[in-house]
């Protein structure tokens, strides 16, 4: 609703106009300008939508000068201190959190859909051995539909619900599935009586011919990672499945649609950059010379996993995080102490260092994640599965909110046209 008004006037093309400013409970205002071109006949013009509101949510909140992330209210740093993924989950999705019974409930809906149709397994057998992960979770995640025929109307807020419980169990079961391909083992089958994420660590790291202990350390970093990363407001993938949600696409073909997004090297695939720089960069003697390249700006090369588009102050996450890289670091066994050790030097500069304090390059989450996945045994090319794996609630969380919003629409962004003026058709003799 308009609290007040925003006067837009252009005396030069006789433009003046009272828009109204929509405020919401915390954060900037907007200008409503989703009546402009109907009144004025002009658009809007904001590459990269650094300027635009695209919906109206209750799900996250954040305010990056001040390194603030929230879901539906409660702040990042209790729910990673004290929640589990799944609570965190029924948070996204409810919008409270559960009592002990809805959560208990909740968890028993999720353990219930954790298999695939078997006929679906067949589906990874039409993949090259070597096929990155996240093209088989676009695969395997878009054909879910032709499976899932009874969830399918969008109308319907039961059908809504199913799929929403659908893809949060089947997500690990797919994941983990896409990784065993690639390295040619046989798929684990979900244990129903592990947890969430222990379940996925046993799917991933378990065969069938000898027995496997998930390690506690392990589990707990994989449910923080999770958590830290099921939403982030509107970014490029959740915006990704709202645009293919609002054409009223199947859930399944929308959520697909936001792996394909969050698989781009500048999104989801920043982790895995990370580690990409450190194995470059070899050994911590050679420190000093890719910090110099970082610095000159007529060099290409740029180090990864530092600032964020977002918070311009620090990433609330990163500081959630750097604790639990140091605690993972010291418990479990790893082999790659040079390349930790390099990291662990590349974050000392990053902090301390005048040039990167002073333009706010400090490390942000994909830094200290792509460390704890590397300690943890999961390979470079499952980074942005894992990623995946926490962001879906968060996905299927506001395309539910949109689904359910009357004033939804098809997503239709305009264009500014810089193209050649009309001309006539010459004859291919004539040209």
């Amino acid at each position: 609703m308009a609290d007040n008004t925003y006067e837009l006037c252009n005396e030069h093309k006789g433009i003046k106009e009272h828009l109204p400013v929509i405020e919401g409970t915390q954060g900037p205002h907007a200008v409503d300008v989703s009546k402009l071109y109907r009144d004025t006949g002009v658009l809007t013009y904001d590459p990269g939508f650094m300027s635009t509101a695209s919906c109206e949510s209750r799900i996250t909140y954040i305010d990056g000068e001040a390194g603030i992330l929230e879901y539906r209210g409660y702040p990042i740093e209790q729910l990673a201190e004290k929640a589990t993924f799944l609570e965190v989950a029924y948070l996204l999705l409810h919008g409270d959190l559960p009592s002990s019974v809805q959560l208990r409930e909740f968890e028993q809906i999720i353990v219930y859909h954790t298999m695939l149709n078997e006929t679906l397994k067949n589906f990874y057998d039409g993949f090259h051995h070597d096929a990155h992960p996240m093209a088989i979770m676009v695969g395997v995640v878009g054909s879910l539909s032709a499976f899932y025929h009874d969830s399918l109307d969008v109308n319907d807020p039961h059908h809504r619900e199913v799929s929403a419980h659908r893809l949060l169990a089947k997500m690990p079961t797919i994941a983990a599935a896409s990784y065993k391909h690639n390295i040619s083992e046989p798929i684990v089958y979900p244990d129903n009586n592990l947890s969430y994420c222990a379940n996925f660590l046993n799917m991933m790291f378990s065969t069938p011919c000898e027995p496997y202990e998930v390690n506690s350390t392990a589990e707990k970093a994989v449910n923080l990672l999770f958590i830290l990363h099921a939403d982030h407001e509107q970014n490029a993938s959740t915006s990704t499945v709202r645009l293919a949600g609002s054409s009223l696409a199947n859930p399944f073909a929308c959520i697909a649609a936001g792996i394909a997004s969050l698989w781009g090297p500048a999104h989801g695939g920043a982790n895995e950059a990370v580690l990409n720089m450190l194995t470059d960069i070899g050994d911590v003697s050679q420190i000093d010379k890719y910090i110099a390249k970082a610095k000159d700006k007529s060099d290409k090369f740029r180090l990864m996993g530092f600032g964020h588009r977002v918070y311009k102050n620090f990433d609330p996450r990163a500081d959630i995080l750097r604790e639990v890289c140091k605690e993972v670091l010291d418990k479990l066994p790893v082999d790659d102490s040079p390349l930790f050790e390099l990291a662990l030097r590349l974050e000392e500069i990053a902090l301390h260092d005048e040039y990167f304090v002073k333009r706010k390059l400090y490390p942000n989450v994909d830094f200290y994640s792509g460390i704890i996945y590397r300690a943890l045994g999961i390979p470079n090319n499952m980074f942005t599965v894992m990623f995946a794996l926490g962001r879906t609630v968060g996905w299927v969380a506001h395309w539910m909110e949109m689904m359910s919003d009357p004033e939804q629409k098809i997503g239709r962004p305009r264009q500014i046209y810089k193209g050649s003026p009309r001309r006539e058709y010459i004859p291919i003799e004539n040209r």
